[in-house]
């Protein structure tokens, strides 16, 4: 432990002391680090000190709750290491000792490795050249808050034959139950769940003590058997490779689900992985272009594997008014598939399908990029349950039963954007069953392009529109097989959203340079500069910033006044909307406003703090 004595208020020094002097020098280049980062963020660059000091050059490589532990000559952080360009991860590893941290787990996927530390050595190690960037291994948990009918998956087993069979999908949650009898082949009675790995505690054998996955992956690929039929999943026939993340109590570190990742690339090819469900989430605390999770999900997305994940559930503050920019993380990453919920309000028929209240709108804390991409049923949504789990526990009165004899009730009743990404993930293994050859941007583009909007409801609510399984399967197939027509549109929106562009009408096409892996959706060019084509999707007058005053959002507005208050702590600082406008304001490094352009007393900013 260090201890500071200052002397003098204009030309004060500090001495470092310790206990054991055999640590004197090294401990004393770790106070003069805290001393000099203290004064750069408590000072002018004139500091008392009669020094000039700017700001540190590794000061970036942390992210904003690190450079504030940094100061700190007390406790411990738990951070995920990534490496420099060129230095592998193991090349960290004894630096991170000689810093009195203990090393983790290796996460190849990003070239990181995860350490405890002292928050007295956080400095030391970010200037090291070894170092790439540290960010906290933070906790997350799930996104928690008639389904196949309302969508179309029904017909689209029924009519065009496709039900995700040869399709492999990482379910990467709180484990599952592979013995209910919704996850048997029907035929064989053999089980599919082709793999279990146990991130939290190591078991071979598979298992789920919370509840979470199972619900989830039942949602994506149960085949309905304890209903006869009544409550199967969207892909009744795909395979499932179950990645457990979280704990009995529905807690986990994001290091687990990039090494979760890491496995998932790395087997890709043996196991036939086609697509990411990701229903956990944690808060959006640094740019999607530093955090180690969104990072790891882009290797993800670049091996041709497309990530879903939930929104969050953040769209209403405790007080019950509705707010903008909670989605989560890695939802807030272009690269990923973000998804909202909506609510069937109990019915297959469309017509009366609303937003779900809870669903996180975008846009994206930081980065500030259009999110969710689309949205699909979260409320309510009917699927397995796990009598040994804290689900079945808590839960009860959400327990369904089946329509054969079980010694369980064999089904559970949730809500939340947990349940409206595994619609959609079970709707991509239709797609992809349909067309093996579409890449993640073609299967985002198809989804926006295919989905539905109704009125009252902007761009940063809804996304695209709502979900529709039967115009996306169709669409894939028709990219497949091409026969010079158009699909019957129907209701589709025929819409994308492309960063924070509102792209309308117009056809696509199956060879756009916009749905190649290498290309960042939202990017303004390809990765070789070449101009990003999207197909045959209108003329230009169509094509639209999402600042239009005929879309209904106001991107960018600067405001004035009451309209600019509020810190973002980590949180998210809100506008207002009505049915006229959404309005978004400035940012800057400490504060994102988002103002309004009414002067009615209504319109003040709402603030919400996690």
């Amino acid at each position: 432990m260090c201890l500071w004595r200052l002397r003098g208020s204009s030309t004060g020094h500090g001495r470092c002391s310790s206990a054991r002097p055999v640590k004197r020098l090294a401990l004393s280049g770790r106070c003069l680090a805290i001393l000099l980062f203290a004064i750069v963020l408590t000072q002018p660059a004139s500091s008392q000190l009669g020094i000039t000091i700017g700001t540190p050059s590794w000061l970036p490589k942390l992210e904003l709750v690190l450079q504030r532990r940094a100061l700190l000559l007390t406790g411990h952080s738990r951070v995920i290491i990534r490496a420099a360009r060129g230095v592998s991860a193991g090349s960290v590893t004894t630096l991170i000792l000689s810093a009195g941290g203990t090393v983790g787990r290796t996460l190849g996927v990003i070239d990181a490795q995860v350490a405890d530390v002292p928050n007295i050595s956080i400095a030391t190690l970010a200037a090291s050249s070894l170092v790439g960037h540290i960010s906290l291994d933070r906790a997350i948990a799930g996104a928690l808050e008639r389904t196949g009918a309302t969508i179309g998956a029904p017909a689209v087993r029924q009519y065009l034959g496709f039900d995700g069979s040869g399709v492999g999908i990482a379910v990467i949650d709180s484990g599952i139950t592979p013995w209910h009898d919704d996850l048997a082949a029907p035929t064989a009675g053999a089980q599919r769940v082709d793999r279990f790995v146990d991130f939290v505690n190591g078991r071979l054998a598979a298992y789920d003590d919370y509840g979470h996955g199972t619900h989830v992956a039942g949602i994506i690929a149960g085949n309905g058997f304890d209903s006869s039929g009544a409550r199967s999943g969207i892909a009744p026939a795909a395979h499932l490779v179950v990645l457990k993340v979280l704990d009995g109590s529905g807690r986990g570190r994001i290091s687990d689900v990039i090494a979760a990742f890491d496995y998932v690339v790395r087997n890709k090819d043996t196991l036939n992985i086609r697509i990411v469900n990701l229903s956990v989430a944690t808060g959006v605390y640094e740019s999607y272009s530093t955090d180690p999770l969104t990072l790891a999900a882009q290797q993800v997305a670049s091996a041709g594997i497309v990530v879903v994940a939930a929104a969050g559930n953040n769209g209403r503050d405790p007080q019950g008014t509705t707010q903008y920019g909670g989605v989560t993380a890695p939802g807030n990453a272009p690269w990923v598939l973000t998804v909202g919920a909506s609510s069937h309000m109990g019915t297959s028929d469309r017509a009366d399908d609303t937003m779900a209240a809870f669903s996180s709108r975008g846009p994206a804390a930081i980065d500030y990029k259009a999110k969710p991409d689309l949205v699909a049923p979260g409320v309510g949504i009917e699927s397995l349950s796990v009598p040994a789990s804290l689900f079945y526990a808590t839960d009860t009165r959400y327990l369904l039963p089946g329509t054969v004899p079980t010694s369980y009730l064999p089904y559970l009743s949730l809500s939340g954007t947990s349940m409206a990404a595994p619609v959609v993930a079970g709707t991509v293994a239709l797609m992809l069953q349909a067309n093996p050859a579409l890449t993640p941007n073609a299967v985002k583009a198809i989804l926006q392009y295919t989905s539905e909007t109704y009125d009252g409801y902007d761009p940063l609510t809804e996304g695209a529109g709502f979900l529709n399984a039967k115009g996306a399967v169709e669409l894939a197939q028709f990219f497949a097989a091409p026969d010079g027509s158009d699909p019957t549109s129907g209701d589709w929106s025929a819409s994308l959203i492309w960063g924070t562009r509102l792209v309308r009408g117009g056809r696509l096409t199956a060879d756009a340079s916009a749905w190649s892996t290498g290309v960042t959706w939202g990017a303004s060019t390809t990765a070789s500069g070449l101009p990003i084509d999207w197909g045959v999707i209108g003329p230009l007058d169509r094509w639209t910033m999402m600042s239009s005053a005929s879309q209904n959002v106001v991107w960018g507005t600067t405001c004035g006044g009451a309209d600019c208050g509020g810190p973002w702590n980590h949180g998210a600082v809100f506008g207002t909307s009505d049915d006229e406008t959404v309005v978004w304001g400035t940012s800057d490094e400490e504060t994102v406003v988002w103002g309004t352009s009414c002067d009615d007393p209504s319109c003040q900013p709402v603030i919400w703090n996690q």
